[in-house]
């Protein structure tokens, strides 16, 4: 799939349909960061989002936050990438490895390489979207 071109809306609302726990890789738990914003927005929604920071700590809005995919005690059926660009490879390989089958990136967040490699992998790869942006705008909220 061409990752600078739109996504087709179809597969943008089946991801979203098919998930229900959502690593948030990169999560802050500072309440003005766009992390802690769309993680507050997928719990909201209904989704289980775990918080994953390389920094570990204590919780982000109730929810234990680990240092790793590899961490989590719990499958996982979506990550979203709060990470720069040169990152992202690295994700890749822990989703691949962890066995989640679907990669997201935010906003400004693209590596075509890493999403050859996930999808490769039989990953599926949406970059440079926010699942709270298309929540919205396919009336999920």
């Amino acid at each position: 799939m061409d990752h600078s071109k739109p996504y087709p809306e179809g597969y943008i609302a089946e991801i979203l349909d098919s998930v229900r726990t959502i690593a948030v890789v990169g999560a802050s738990p500072r309440e003005n960061r766009p992390s802690y914003i769309v993680m507050q927005t997928l719990l909201d929604a209904g989704f289980d989002a775990i918080p994953v920071n390389p920094y570990g700590g204590d919780l982000i809005l109730g929810k234990s936050v680990y240092a790793s995919l590899s961490d989590v005690p719990e499958p996982i059926d979506m990550v979203d990438v709060f990470r720069r660009n040169e990152a992202v490879m690295s994700v890749v390989e822990d989703v691949i490895a962890a066995g989640v089958k679907i990669i997201w990136t935010q906003l400004g967040v693209v590596d075509a390489k890493a999403a050859e490699v996930a999808e490769a992998a039989g990953v599926k790869v949406v970059m440079n979207r926010c699942p709270r942006i298309e929540l919205a705008r396919l009336d999920r909220l």
